[in-house]
């Protein structure tokens, strides 16, 4: 050839050149960190004809840490997808005491100088220590020789580890030789490639770390908001995992077919985190209400007052009526059966504020029979007030005073409008919810209150409480999840769906519902039934659990096949064993919970 070049030599470079590409374009679509580092060293090597090598990764500490290890006459491999650890200490790349750049050791020169080191023979240069290098040769009889350390420099221009190769081998002779300089700039280009692949590898690991535990704090949060949550959002996570892997692993029967993907499974896991982030918005004083009465405050004690102010008026009748001439004696037996009388409608209100009872008709009756008596008011209910409150009440016009009032009532002003109509109620909103809204936002009347048939809630109120789901759906599918996340909403969003369709917030059915969203609202129903850490109840035996489960499943409230599955898999006695507190844990005999079929092989556990 004209430039000295000869035809075979540049069919060698051509050959490199390709092959450069083609690792470029495997190395740019490796997710795994371990392989994509060991590909990086093999094809090094391989471009080279090198013996040896290691990669080296910068720390945080300004470290260099070995990752990956490779002597081919010596079999040596660890790191990458060995499964062996390097217990070789890393490199300081500053003196720990003096604080002065390591540039005695070749790898932590190449990095500190940004640039690449050829040695064609360690044992003649006087430029590195190569004393660690030499004992090791020692010891196994090896003889290090030529040396190739390339900085991996970052699309920041930042060193972000060091490809160092040992002894390239001639091909012809099999002899050791220097790295030729016409491979240099190969191995120079594949270590700009290489590092460009680590460091978005590497990017996208601290951003799933970052988005993991933003998550976990979400959640974690959740928790803290309210004692009456609990360790909810950081257990359910646990529980629907351990029985998607049982579905994983089922080989015969409904979920044979089932399986998930490492991103499904991080999708899924993800989901599970996120599963109540829409609590975020549920107002404390609805979730933590504990009596019929409760706002910000139990107002029993404002009621309580009422019940005072009317016994003193009793006593001050009784007074005015004894000065007035009247017989003392007679009157003074009817002030005590009136005194009487109001203790023990105080003592029926303030156990039925509690909710701990079922609201009968007769029960609801006396309240409104209580709530008719009256008391007098002398003093202005519109000053003091937050704008809020004055806006409310500025819907009627003020009475003269004094005024007489019922001692329990249902004010105007104790109802909050509903300012503007949902969008999620719409019928053709963009979620698809399918919702029953309350006609106000919050109804505080007493006597509303009061007369709750069941626990504490008004329907305004549970409805606030459900639309935590609704908000849920509505905030997740306003991420911009990628591709392998998009089902995040769905997988969340469904668990307080029932099978028959009667759930919430979108009425789906079974056959509407993915696998992991129908796994989720089991884990969510059965961990919400056996915590331990709920203030206002006491925790359930796993036995009486999982037989409320059982009357769940007949009402087709959740999957009967995912529900047999929780019971033979063993998961809700691993789940138990785990989060479970001991005298929790009875023995349940699931047989009686499962298809007459399956009978024989379940017995008692």
């Amino acid at each position: 050839m004209a430039d000295g070049t000869t035809q075979s030599e540049e069919m060698i470079s051509a050959s490199s050149f390709q092959r450069l590409i083609d690792i470029g374009i495997a190395l740019s679509a490796e997710r795994d960190t371990n392989v994509l580092m060991e590909t990086i060293l093999l094809e090094a090597k391989s471009l080279s004809n090198a013996n040896g090598g290691t990669l080296y990764i910068r720390t945080p500490d300004n470290r260099l840490k070995f990752e990956i290890m490779r002597t081919d006459s010596l079999n040596i491999a660890m790191g990458g997808t060995t499964g062996k650890d390097i217990n070789v200490p890393p490199l300081n790349l500053f003196d720990p005491e003096t604080g002065e750049e390591n540039h005695k050791n070749v790898a932590s020169a190449a990095v500190l100088t940004g640039d690449s080191i050829n040695i064609p023979d360690a044992y003649e240069n006087e430029s590195f220590d190569f004393s660690g290098t030499k004992k090791f040769d020692e010891g196994t009889g090896y003889r290090s020789k030529s040396f190739l350390c390339v900085p991996l420099k970052n699309s920041q221009n930042q060193v972000i580890g060091v490809l160092q190769l040992l002894n390239a081998v001639d091909a012809d002779t099999g002899e050791v030789i220097e790295f030729r300089p016409d491979i240099q700039p190969l191995i120079e280009a594949l270590g700009s490639q290489a590092a460009v692949a680590l460091d978005n590898q590497q990017l996208l690991e601290s951003q799933k770390k970052l988005l993991d535990s933003f998550i976990e704090l979400i959640a974690s949060a959740i928790d803290a908001k309210s004692p009456y949550t609990g360790g909810h959002c950081q257990r359910v996570p646990e529980l629907t995992k351990m029985l998607a892997a049982a579905a994983c692993d089922q080989q015969d029967g409904p979920f044979s077919d089932f399986a998930l993907t490492d991103e499904q499974w991080y999708e899924l896991h993800i989901a599970a985190w996120l599963h109540d982030c829409g609590k975020v918005t549920t107002p404390e004083y609805v979730v933590d209400k504990a009596t019929k009465l409760e706002t910000i405050y139990n107002r029993i004690h404002e009621i309580r007052n009422r019940f005072e102010i009317v016994k003193r008026d009793r006593v001050i009748d009784y007074l005015k009526a004894v000065i007035d001439g009247g017989d003392a004696e007679t009157l003074r037996a009817e002030l005590e059966t009136q005194l009487a009388q109001i203790d023990d409608d105080y003592a029926f209100i303030a156990e039925s504020n509690v909710g701990g009872e079922f609201m009968a008709p007769e029960r609801v009756e006396r309240v409104k029979q209580i709530a008719d008596i009256k008391w007098t008011r002398t003093l202005s209910d519109r000053i003091g007030l937050s704008h809020e409150e004055l806006k409310r009440i500025e819907r009627e016009p003020e009475p003269a005073l004094p005024v007489q009032e019922n001692l329990l009532s249902d004010r105007y002003d104790h109802v909050i409008y509903r300012e503007n109509k949902e969008q999620t109620a719409a019928d053709d909103n963009p979620w698809g919810f399918k919702l029953d809204v309350p006609e106000h936002l919050y109804n505080l009347g007493e006597v509303y209150n009061l007369c709750i048939a069941r626990g504490t809630l008004t329907e305004e109120e549970r409805f606030k409480i459900n639309d935590h789901i609704v908000q849920t759906i509505i905030m997740l599918e306003a991420l911009p999840f990628p591709k392998d996340l998009a089902r995040v909403p769905e997988f969340a969003g469904g668990h307080h769906e029932k099978m028959d369709g009667t759930g919430y917030p979108k009425k789906l059915n079974k056959d509407d519902m993915s696998v992991p969203a129908r796994i989720m609202a089991i884990a969510d129903i059965f961990e919400a039934l056996t915590a331990a850490d709920r203030p206002y109840k006491a925790p359930k035996k796993l036995s009486d659990s999982v037989k409320i489960m059982s009357f769940m499943k007949k009402d087709a409230h959740i999957d009967d096949q995912l529900f047999e599955l929780f019971l033979t898999s063993g998961v809700y006695k691993e789940y138990a064993e785990r989060f479970l507190l001991p005298e929790q844990l009875d023995k349940v005999d699931v047989s009686q919970y499962l298809p007459k079929q399956e009978e024989a092989g379940a017995g008692d556990d």
